[in-house]
């Protein structure tokens, strides 16, 4: 594969020719073709050059998740710590054309149809390419269909059925075109994914690029969406009642033929590769559960490209700047650490774990979290799925040496979170609390840190340049089974449904799953949501079950931790966490100080902006905006 620098060296030394040329021939000085870009004749006509260009269509990919602000805090997984960053916007559902909440630019309408725009580009102009290399052709033709369908895809997750466009416009077109139907716009990217699948078929495998398997993992994920409660019309007619332009955001029709091309879409991906350790007949042990856990989150050293035949990562932000290079700051995934970190470390706790997420973390024998179990109630964090301690930081947690300035106050590594007693009748409070010594205003509110996705590699800080390099899951090999499972379930194959699912705890360490019925349904939206956690799975899965409202639109919980000292005993100084020494009493508080989470049905979609509107006035607005 031609690396980027190669790329770059390509075209600066392209640029260096047409110079010489021009200071050679002094008779051609009023040629007025710009040194510092390369023609799109000269794009085309050469390999390595038209792969710089496809490079650049993935580059809208941008960080993946690893954003300073997450996908996650505007979910029921986490609350993003720091006001003015227009998040409430949405999650007090205050949104409105005129008034977008957050976007991220990797779903944000004029970000995405940049992107279309140079993929249609790419996709015109490689059938004609000039260059010999008609594998490479095929390649960069079949990733362009890819990025295609990938960023489509991201539009109508959030806005329903859009516009279609499949070729460049030139600058004297009509721009204006209306929005196609939900149906048509998933027929249009199945088409795409299809088209890639083919050209990509046979070609080479790097991590970070499009390939045949990533092409139909896509298809599975876009099929499963296309079941799902929110786009069947006769289940949202009462939900957006008035609404007159239904098919844009749902389809009637066979829903059974539908689940089945889902599950067979599924299927296909189970089938074509093996993934990350889910070939066990049995539960591993709580500690290898939380390493396989942790390892994946790292990428597990097992995605396309690499030797080994298992595959967890299909398609990945690679931890290398193939296409997006971290030039910003705060960076993304080279500084996903820094960002959501504790305070007792200098980081910045942005997407912080909420208590309804950790309270969906089962205990170990698969039984449900309940405040009302006495046992449960004085020891939350004893005895949980391993997925829960190699996903989020608890009072008590172990974690990296602190910086040199705070070892003083914590020399034992143990999150704090809480508040103690220090013996002479007042309280001490914990280091990564809003109330503490070291940068309060970075605290978490919820008293709780995001642990997944961070390297816990003890000699790598966090709030350093290039604290870490792991790549982001755009899709996993674990999410197709989720979707083959989800599938099977509303098929009726059950057994199938179960098979899958207790593979995928057992290599977590949790017990088998024995549901049928609706039971099984519930675990199985549990496991979804607890192995795809902060994965930008959840907003799109609540609001596809239509259970938004009672999950996405919930006050935000947060917990509030005492120890007192137990009679007899003498406070730790500097305090450590020690159930022998101190008490500990948790208490689950709202917090509607910050946001006060709300849910209107018109947050199923986000609203067209008001600019959009006006420059194209065949667009039709979503429902309730």
């Amino acid at each position: 594969m031609q690396n980027i620098k190669y790329i770059i060296l390509r075209t600066t030394a392209v640029a260096a020719v047409f110079l010489l040329l021009l200071t050679g021939c002094k008779e051609d000085f009023l040629n007025t073709e710009p040194l510092d870009r390369i023609s799109s004749e000269a794009t085309w006509a050469d390999g390595p050059l038209s792969q710089a260009f496809v490079f650049n269509v993935y580059s809208f990919l941008g960080y993946g998740g690893y954003e300073e602000q997450s996908l996650a805090s505007i979910t029921d997984e986490a609350m993003f710590t720091h006001a003015g960053r227009n998040i409430n916007t949405f999650t007090e559902g205050t949104e409105d054309p005129t008034n977008t909440g957050w976007m991220s630019p990797t779903y944000e309408w004029n970000s995405m149809y940049l992107a279309i725009r140079q993929a249609n580009v790419a996709i015109s102009r490689l059938p004609t390419a000039g260059f010999d290399d008609t594998q490479l052709r095929d390649r960069l033709l079949g990733e362009a269909h890819f990025l295609r369908a990938y960023y489509y895809q991201q539009l109508v997750r959030f806005y329903g059925g859009v516009p279609l466009i499949d070729r460049p416009y030139e600058l004297d077109e009509d721009y204006s075109i209306a929005r196609s139907t939900w149906a048509e716009t998933v027929n249009f990217i199945v088409a795409d994914l299809d088209m890639a699948a083919s050209l990509l078929d046979g070609k080479p495998e790097n991590a970070g690029r499009a390939t045949k398997l990533a092409a139909q993992a896509l298809k599975s994920r876009v099929l499963l969406y296309d079941a799902s409660d929110v786009h069947q019309t006769d289940l949202v007619s009462g939900v957006f009642s008035g609404y007159s332009d239904m098919d844009l955001i749902a389809s009637g029709g066979d829903r059974t033929a539908k689940w089945r091309a889902a599950r067979d879409a599924a299927k296909v991906v189970v089938d074509g590769a093996s993934g990350y350790k889910l070939d066990l007949s049995a539960p591993v042990s709580a500690e290898e559960g939380q390493e396989n856990y942790t390892s994946i989150s790292m990428g597990g050293g097992s995605a396309v490209g690499d030797a080994s035949a298992a595959i967890e990562l299909i398609f990945q932000r690679t931890a290398t700047p193939l296409y997006t290079v971290e030039d910003n700051w705060p960076l993304g995934g080279l500084h996903h650490g820094i960002n959501n970190g504790p305070n007792g470390y200098h980081n910045w706790a942005g997407n912080t774990p909420i208590q309804q997420m950790v309270d969906d973390y089962e205990m170990m024998d698969g039984s449900t979290f309940d405040w009302d179990n006495a046992d449960h109630a004085s020891a939350p964090y004893d005895n949980r799925d391993p997925r829960f301690y190699a996903s989020v930081m608890y009072d008590g947690a172990t974690w990296k040496p602190r910086p040199s300035d705070v070892v003083g106050i914590d020399p034992m590594d143990q999150i704090q979170t809480g508040y103690y007693d220090d013996g002479n009748g007042g309280t001490i409070n914990g280091v990564d609390t809003r109330e503490s010594s070291i940068e309060n205003w970075n605290g978490s509110r919820t008293h709780y840190y995001h642990r997944k996705f961070i390297d816990p590699n003890p000699s790598l800080a966090d709030n350093q340049s290039s604290a870490q390099v792991i790549p982001w899951p755009f899709i996993r090999y674990t999410e197709a089974v989720l979707n083959y499972v989800e599938a099977s379930i509303e098929l009726g194959e059950e057994d199938v449904a179960r098979d899958w699912l207790s593979k995928i705890r057992f290599r977590s360490g949790m017990p088998a799953v024995t549901e049928s019925g609706d039971a099984l349904v519930q675990r199985y939206r549990n496991e979804r949501r607890v192995e795809l956690a902060y994965e930008e799975h959840r907003y799109h899965d609540a609001r596809r079950w239509l259970i938004a409202e009672e999950t996405l639109g919930q006050i935000v919980q947060t917990i509030d931790i005492r120890a007192t000292l137990r009679p007899g005993q003498t406070a730790h100084t500097p305090y450590m966490y020690d159930p022998a020494v101190y008490e500990y009493a948790y208490n689950v508080v709202e917090n509607t100080e910050n946001e006060t989470r709300t849910w209107d049905n018109k947050m199923f979609y986000r609203p067209i902006a008001r600019d959009e509107i006006s420059r194209n006035m065949l667009l039709v607005q979503n429902p309730g905006y």
